[in-house]
């Protein structure tokens, strides 16, 4: 059974790290790249969000298993296994699904960040995690 006060608590979690992240939007590339405290901030931030979806991924799987004919074996698959149960469009899980890639150098590779791929994915965090948060949550409505 989807445990919806999970999810919710989840996407709350993920809403508010939205909110922390989008005054540096609003900074230039220069500016967040050669200040340590910002760029460590925004890459807290992007870990952050990605992982609390991450989690949100896999309850809904592992709760929704008998439905998919394969378990993830990367963080990357559940945003795809996610569009296979009809909870959002592929092509959004495509693009959304790049940011595990994001999480997995930021927390393994966090020596060789390249700064302005991290830069790059504040647009693209604050664009596709408030959809996420919205397909998330109408999934859950329905169920």
């Amino acid at each position: 059974m989807i445990n919806k006060t999970f999810i919710q608590r989840k996407i709350t979690l993920i809403e508010d790290e939205l909110q922390n992240l989008l005054p540096f939007a609003r900074y230039s590339f220069d500016e967040v790249a050669s200040d340590p405290v910002k760029l460590a901030a925004v890459e807290r931030f992007l870990e952050r969000i990605v992982n609390r979806a991450i989690d949100i991924n896999q309850h809904i799987v592992y709760e929704l298993a008998e439905k998919t004919s394969r378990t993830p074996l990367a963080y990357t698959e559940t945003f795809l296994i996610l569009a296979e149960l009809k909870v959002y469009p592929y092509d959004f899980a495509k693009e959304i699904a790049k940011s595990a890639g994001t999480r997995n150098v930021l927390v393994h590779e966090y020596d060789n960040v390249d700064k302005e791929k991290v830069y790059h994915s504040i647009g693209d965090c604050l664009r596709d995690y408030n959809q996420y948060c919205h397909y998330i949550l109408e999934f859950v409505t329905k169920k």
